[in-house]
């Protein structure tokens, strides 16, 4: 087993949770003490496990404007509210994780979606900010799951980079369950960037492309803003 700083649960509440839709399900919020990257991630316990039965899990990556603010420019917000039900219904845990934009933070997040405004794909628009295209790193997720006794899950994601990081931070990753697909007239391109560039599981061909820009004025500018 992959040796990790030990993480110890920090405290447990109680939270009803209560949906947009009407959706509603109480759950435990567990925080944690010695997590490796010193962020406030939070475990969002859900459901009842059978007993022998293996553990939902999803790793969610905070997303202020989707989560919060039901942005249609992703598939984050969708993704938070179908993991919860599909998590409570067969009991596991959420692990909210704070590392909004990919790693990249709120603000560079933005910078890059006036980049994708422009043309380019939200991998692209890191890059042309000099920024990596997924700076996320699951050591203080395996350290929650290991504090909280899991050793052994089925991971929800399309996304396999987080299936290959927790395996090889020791984690039995038993198998990887894919997630709805949340289509937008905001998000294709969006999608069909994370099939084509990180190979996530989505159905490509049902990712119809809108019509891309024909000028992109502003992506010069905002490059050479953010670069100085």
């Amino acid at each position: 087993m992959t040796d990790l700083p030990v993480a110890t649960p920090r405290a447990r509440v109680r939270v009803p949770l209560r949906f947009h839709d009407g959706y509603s399900v109480d759950a435990e919020l567990v925080t944690f003490h010695g997590l490796a990257d010193g962020q406030e991630h939070v475990a969002v316990v859900l459901g009842e496990l059978a007993p022998g039965a293996t553990p939902l899990v999803r790793l969610h990556s905070e997303c202020l404007t989707g989560d919060v603010f039901g942005s249609a420019r992703c598939d984050c917000g969708p993704q938070l509210r179908e993991a919860v039900e599909r998590i409570a219904d067969r009991g596991g845990v959420l692990l909210y994780l704070r590392q909004e934009g990919r790693g990249i933070g709120l603000y560079n997040k933005l910078d890059a979606y006036a980049l994708q405004d422009e043309g380019l794909d939200t991998y692209a628009a890191n890059a042309a900010l000099g920024l990596p295209e997924d700076g996320r790193d699951y050591t203080a997720a395996a350290q929650m799951l290991r504090a909280l006794g899991l050793d052994g899950l089925d991971l929800l994601s399309n996304n396999p980079d987080k299936a290959r990081q927790l395996r090889d931070l020791g984690v039995e990753v038993r198998d990887r369950v894919a997630t709805g697909v949340f289509t937008t007239d905001h998000n294709v391109r969006y999608l069909r960037a994370k099939v084509l560039q990180t190979q996530h599981t989505l159905p490509l061909a049902e990712l119809t492309m809108p019509a891309m820009p024909t000028s992109s004025p502003a992506l010069t500018g905002l490059t050479e803003r953010t670069a100085g």
